[in-house]
C-alpha cells in the first residue's frame, strides 16, 4: 500500500486525478470503479476539466459503481445514479450503455447482484475501483462486521453510516436502511485500487485502515491485503499516522515517471 499525504484537498484531487488520467491515456479503454460522495467529487471535476481541455477521453470507458440505496429511484436527487449524472457522466462522453450502476428499485436483488457480478466480470473486471472512506472505516457500504471474502450483495446500513448521510436527506428517517453494494470481496479484485479521504473526521479511520489490523470491523483495513493500493489523504485526514515521515520519505523516493 503506498501512502500520499497532499496539503489540501485541492492537491488531493488533482494527484488522484492524474492517476485515472494515467491509466486512460495508456489504456482507452479502461474498465473504472467509480465511488460517490464529497471526498472523491474534486477528482471528478478535475477529470472534467481534463476531459473538456481536450486531455481525456471516456469513449471507450466502461464503468461501473460501487454502491446505490435501496428504494430510490435513478432520478431521486440522493440517489447515487442521479450524483454520477450530475457530477461526472453529463459533462464528459462515456457512453450510456457503458455505464453501470446498481440498481435501488430491482424487483429481485440476489438476481441483479449476481447480473453485477458476472457483467464485471464479461467486462474484464474493474482496472481502477476509486474508493472513499465512511467515518466507521467501511469501504462502499461494507459496514463493520462485512465479510472481506463478500461479493455485491443487499446490505443493511449501519446507525453511524445513517446518522452521516442524514446531512444530505430532509430528515434522518429519509435516509434509506439497505443499499446494494460491491463485496469487499469483488473490490479486491480490481487491479488498482484508488482510496481519497479528506478532513479530521476520516483520520481515525485511515489510521486504523492503513496501519490497524486487517479486520471485518475496519473493511478498509482489506487494501493491506492488496498488491497495488494508493491511499491519497490530506493533511487533516493523515493527522493520526504514527508513519507519516516513512510514507513522505517514501514517495519523495520515488523514480521519476520516462517521459515520453
Amino acid at each position: 500500500m503506498e501512502v500520499v499525504i497532499r496539503q489540501n484537498y485541492n492537491e488531493m484531487s488533482k494527484l488522484a486525478a492524474q492517476m485515472v488520467a494515467e491509466l486512460l491515456n495508456t489504456k482507452p479503454n479502461a474498465v473504472l470503479g467509480m465511488a460517490t460522495g464529497s471526498t472523491p467529487l474534486g477528482l471528478y471535476q478535475e477529470l472534467v476539466r481534463m476531459y473538456k481541455q481536450g486531455q481525456l477521453d471516456f469513449s471507450r470507458v466502461m464503468t461501473f459503481n460501487l454502491d446505490e440505496y435501496v428504494g430510490l429511484p435513478g432520478n431521486h436527487p440522493q440517489s447515487y445514479a442521479y450524483f454520477m449524472q450530475e457530477n461526472f457522466f453529463r459533462h464528459v462522453n462515456v457512453p450510456a450503455q457503458n455505464i453501470n450502476v446498481p440498481s435501488g428499485t430491482t424487483s429481485n436483488y440476489p438476481a441483479f447482484c449476481d447480473w453485477y457480478e458476472k457483467r464485471i466480470a464479461e467486462c474484464g473486471g474493474i482496472d481502477l475501483q476509486i474508493l472513499g472512506i465512511g467515518s466507521d472505516g467501511h469501504i462502499a457500504f461494507n459496514e463493520p462486521t462485512s465479510s472481506l471474502s463478500s461479493r455485491t450483495r443487499l446490505k443493511t446500513l449501519s446507525k453511524q453510516t445513517i446518522d452521516d448521510n442524514a446531512r444530505f436527506f430532509e430528515r434522518r428517517e429519509d435516509v434509506p436502511v439497505y443499499a446494494i453494494t460491491m463485496g469487499v470481496g469483488t473490490i479486491l479484485e480490481a487491479r488498482q485500487l484508488l482510496l481519497v479521504a479528506s478532513g479530521k473526521s476520516k483520520a481515525s479511520a485511515i489510521a486504523q485502515a492503513v496501519e490497524g489490523p486487517v479486520t471485518s470491523m475496519v473493511t478498509a483495513s482489506a487494501l493491506q491485503l492488496h498488491r497495488d493500493a494508493t491511499v491519497i489523504v490530506d493533511e487533516d485526514a493523515a493527522s493520526e499516522l504514527t508513519m507519516r515521515e516513512y510514507y513522505e520519505f517514501i514517495y519523495a523516493a520515488k523514480p521519476a515517471a520516462p517521459r515520453a
